[in-house]
């Protein structure tokens, strides 16, 4: 995505004017550390964060959470969040803050008027966005919602504020859908699955095949392909290969294990394949990781 960063705010962006709905929108391309530049704080607003590039650690409501390109972050009205360890990690983003309604009685969300969608519908993602209360969810095609979205505002052609609010009702109703669908996979997940996790973190050196770990859990790769990627977002090669790389940034964190140690033990077949694979899932290669960390945990001293 080959885009200028930009920040859109109520009241100090004119191009906003016609979309009182719309508290903030922007996208952010962060290439350096800035201390305190993402401090854990609540909103009044619905907000929407879409990570483009990058690897992200958040805190939303007390819950620890590590973001990856195609995530769609989700923090409801009043919940807190912001980085970790207070600032924006290296990596690019939009952003959304969208103010909402209490409907009455029952003083749950709802989608403000502005959107073409019926009251019920409204009322109704409102409804599914609070009780599954799921933080982050994996909907890699809203990329292009927003990409859309800052195009027609910036633009400013015929019809555009028409196309802002019908592309924004979409992206409200594909992450209501999302949240439903992960809803219904997390409470459908058997307690197998996340005896095969603990099972490849505790042999993760061997180099496991798609038809061993479905064999684990009793199903065909078919049927187990399609299951963890209905509840990840990922195949389950990939899903393996996120498992390795969150071992290795625990070995990462201990300066005295030395990378080839650090690749074998996680199933990586070089150095080179673990830094490669490491850097393209984080930003980092594994030694700039490494002196990070070191440099927060002096700083935090």
């Amino acid at each position: 995505m080959q885009q200028n960063q930009f920040i859109l705010q109520q009241g100090v962006s004119g191009t906003l004017e016609l979309f009182p709905h719309m508290k903030e929108f922007g996208l952010r391309k962060n290439n350096t550390i800035q201390l305190d530049s993402f401090v854990q704080e609540k909103s009044d607003c619905l907000n929407l964060f879409f990570i483009v590039d990058g690897k992200f650690e958040w805190v939303i409501e007390g819950e620890h959470y590590v973001l990856y390109p195609g995530d769609v972050a989700v923090a409801l009205p009043d919940q807190e969040i912001g980085g970790s360890k207070g600032y924006y990690d290296i990596g690019t983003f939009f952003w959304l803050q969208l103010k909402v309604e209490k409907s009455s009685p029952d003083g749950r969300m709802s989608i403000g008027r502005w959107s073409n969608l019926s009251e019920e519908e409204r009322r109704t993602i409102g409804k599914i966005l609070m009780l599954n209360n799921l933080p982050v969810l994996k909907i890699k095609e809203v990329a292009g919602i927003f990409q859309e979205m800052r195009s027609e505002i910036l633009s400013q052609e015929l019809g555009y504020v028409t196309r802002v609010n019908h592309l924004l009702a979409s992206l409200l109703i594909i992450i209501a859908r999302q949240s439903t669908r992960q809803s219904g996979s997390r409470r459908d997940f058997p307690q197998t699955f996340l005896k095969l996790e603990q099972a490849l973190r505790q042999n993760l050196a061997r180099q496991w095949t798609v038809e061993e770990m479905a064999a684990m859990v009793g199903l065909g790769t078919t049927a187990f392909t399609e299951r963890v990627k209905s509840y990840t977002g990922f195949t389950p090669l990939h899903y393996l290969i996120n498992i390795r790389i969150s071992e290795a940034i625990k070995l990462l964190k201990r300066p005295t294990v030395n990378f080839t140690d650090i690749a074998l033990d996680t199933g990586f077949y070089s150095s080179q394949h673990f830094s490669t694979t490491f850097k393209k899932l984080t930003g980092h290669t594994p030694g700039e990781f490494r002196k990070r960390n070191y440099a927060n945990n002096q700083h935090n001293k």
